[in-house]
Parts: structure tokens; sequence; C-alpha cells
């Protein structure tokens, strides 16, 4: 079992900027990926951003190209995704998950485990 812990939701204006954390525990010794995938109200859970391993590669959902990016420290066991330039549009619960995979995992029913998840609220 892996647990995952998400942080740094909070609200903030358009434009602005957000680093979200998460902190996996548990059995963490395998090679596992890592990802961010969201939900909002009413809509289906859509992986926004992926990362593999070694962090060598990544993989974003065209809504937050170039506006996000994910990184990985494997030595702290931590996965981030920065978000820039944030919009309204952005307001979601954002859950952080993973799965015992050394390659990067972009679909998300490939996924194993995945955290409470943490809110973006983006005012206008």
């Amino acid at each position: 079992q892996v647990q995952l812990v998400e942080s740094g939701g909070e609200l903030v204006q358009a434009g602005g900027s957000l680093r979200l954390s998460c902190a996996a525990s548990g059995r963490t010794t395998s090679p596992y990926a890592m990802g961010w995938f969201h939900q909002a109200p009413g809509k289906e859970r859509d992986v926004v951003a992926a990362i593999s391993w070694t962090g060598g590669n990544t993989w974003y959902a065209d809504s937050v190209k170039g506006r996000f990016t994910i990184s990985r420290d494997n030595a702290n066991k931590t996965v981030s995704l920065r978000m820039n330039n944030l919009t309204p549009e952005d307001t979601v619960v954002y859950y952080c998950d993973a799965d015992a995979s050394y390659c990067i995992v972009i679909d998300l029913r490939d996924y194993r485990y995945w955290g409470q998840g943490t809110q973006v609220t983006v005012s206008s």
C-alpha cells in the first residue's frame, strides 16, 4: 500500500500561481510512477500531469501544457505540481496518484493509489 497526502491548495486570483505537493509513504521502495488528476463537479476525473519514476519523462494534458510543471524528489518521496497563470477554469480538487511502474502512467484507470485531494480555487 502507498499512502498519498496532498497539500498546497488554496484561494488565488486569476493569473496567480500555486505549488501543490504530494507526500508518499508506505510501500515506496519499489519504483512508482506518479501524477496529478482533477475532477470538476459533475465531470469525470482527468489526468493533468504525469511523471515517470526517474522524472525523465513527463506528460501534460493540453489544457495545462505550458502552464503546469510536474516534478518529483524521490529522496523525499514527494511530487509537486507548479501551476502558473491560473484561470477560474482551474478551480477543482486536485488529486495525487501513484502506481507501481517505472514508466510514465497516463491512463487514470492504471493508477492504483490516490490521495484525498486538495482544493484549488481561482477567483476572477
